[in-house]
């Protein structure tokens, strides 16, 4: 008699989904990555902007005679400006803070060259009542970021700089104004597609720039359109200078880390080339 024999155990049914195997964990991983680069870029986006907001209420604040809002209309139209474009209240109050310090500190003025991948020029103006301590903290600083001294003074000459926020159908009577001054000015007009802001640049010698901006002081007062943003010496490139995306970024970041010092004024690179301020 044919006797069968029966398994002691039958094999567990499997219930994997074989279809659905390969691409749910990559997916969400890619999801996640793109998320990460974009999150990247647009704190990439807001640094710049929030690093810019606080440069341009240092550069008010130190031009236009007082870190005290109330007292200094360049001042209160960085201020606002900043408010304007989303910079978070904290960092302007940071801002605000250091241009106070800076201004209580009546020490001596001293300027650092310096030079970043063999042909990045940088300029460090600085005010301290201890030159070892803020030399000593410039050049950490400059180690840290490969930089080192150098003199790069004959990459730049010095400019007198106005930026006028102006009705474009007012330009030309600002101009003939600015003429009148008898002083010797290049110009060109500006634009912030941002904000919708026109107005028009000026550029003059070091020398000369109270005697134009004195000039213009009376038509922009009676103008309710106009309002100087800018008026500062600056340290403007000869030449336009080529250099890769890794390398401005690490300018940036030098830069950045230099002005997180209290003694230290301004920086300026020849990156920063302006073909308005670097006309001869």
């Amino acid at each position: 008699m044919l006797r069968l024999r029966l398994p002691t155990a039958w094999p567990r049914a499997s219930h994997a989904r074989p279809f659905s195997r390969s691409s749910t964990p990559y997916s969400g991983h890619n999801k996640w990555s793109k998320i990460k680069q974009r999150k990247g870029a647009e704190d990439a986006k807001k640094s710049i902007l929030y690093g810019k907001a606080a440069s341009d209420i240092l550069a008010a604040a130190r031009n236009g005679g007082s870190p005290i809002v109330e007292e200094n209309s360049m001042l209160a139209t960085a201020v606002r400006r900043a408010k304007d474009a989303g910079v978070p209240k904290e960092n302007i109050e940071n801002a605000l803070l250091k241009a106070f310090k800076r201004k209580n500190n009546n020490g001596q003025a001293v300027t650092y060259e310096a030079m970043m991948h063999g042909s990045v020029g940088i300029i460090i103006e600085c005010r301290t009542d201890n030159v070892n301590r803020t030399l000593s903290n410039v050049r950490e600083v400059l180690n840290r970021h490969g930089a080192r001294q150098a003199p790069v003074k004959f990459m730049f000459r010095q400019r007198g700089y106005l930026k006028i926020a102006l009705d474009p159908n007012d330009i030309e009577d600002l101009f003939n104004t600015a003429e009148s001054t008898q002083c010797a000015f290049d110009f060109d007009e500006w634009e912030d597609d941002s904000s919708g802001s026109r107005g028009i640049e000026l550029a003059c010698s070091p020398d000369e720039l109270f005697k134009l901006e004195d000039g213009l002081r009376q038509y922009i007062q009676q103008n309710d359109n106009a309002e100087i943003l800018v008026r500062e010496v600056r340290w403007a490139p000869l030449e336009e200078q080529g250099s890769t995306d890794d390398e401005k970024d690490s300018v940036s970041n030098l830069v950045e880390a230099l002005e997180e010092d209290e003694d230290v004024t301004c920086v300026s690179t020849s990156l920063e080339y302006s073909s308005l301020l670097g006309n001869a």
